[in-house]
């Protein structure tokens, strides 16, 4: 009976070992090198922003600024402006110098059609199905099942225009967001 005692053959098993964990390495290199994008894909971006707010940007995406904001809408605007997740949110300016502490997200709670702001009827009136909601986004009148989502809108320190999460119970309708 022949055993194999150190044949020049045969790989000690701490070869054999560094080989495999070399190839498991590699392989697995690999797999993790493709599977990034698609991970990276199906993860949406995050704003960035501390506390899970973002910047208000404007039509052309510039941050926009409360007082040179102020300075150019009057009492009663609502403006577009990109808010969380990107979506089209409304800014409504209350008093002559003050952002209402709310914004008003645009996308129609029926389709996702983008809701403007109808000054003459003072309502929100959708283009595509023809839902309508008040000044402050409360559905008054269907299909749209719910009301506009709502979010934080506040003035940083820096003078900038910032959205958070809104979480809190709906002012509009006493009820817990739907949206969050």
């Amino acid at each position: 009976m022949t055993q194999f005692s150190g044949s020049s053959d045969v790989p000690d098993m701490g070869r054999r070992q560094f080989m495999n964990l070399l190839t498991f390495g590699t392989v697995t290199g690999v797999a993790l090198g493709a599977l990034y994008p698609v991970v990276k894909y199906f993860i949406p971006p995050s704003s960035g922003a501390a506390g899970g707010g973002v910047i208000a940007k404007d039509a052309v995406g510039n941050d926009v600024v409360a007082s040179q904001f102020l300075a150019t809408h009057k009492v009663g605007d609502r403006t577009l402006a990109q808010g969380l997740k990107g979506d089209p949110t409304y800014l409504v300016v209350e008093g002559e110098n003050t952002i209402a502490s709310y914004g008003i997200n645009a996308v129609c709670t029926h389709l996702g059609c983008v809701v403007p702001w109808n000054g003459s009827e003072n309502k929100f009136i959708c283009p595509c199905h023809g839902s309508q909601y008040d000044a402050t986004g409360k559905v008054v009148r269907g299909p749209a099942p719910l009301s506009l989502a709502l979010a934080h809108a506040t003035v940083t320190e820096d003078d900038k225009v910032s959205f958070t999460t809104w979480t809190e119970t709906d002012f509009r309708t006493d009820e817990n967001p739907w949206w969050s």
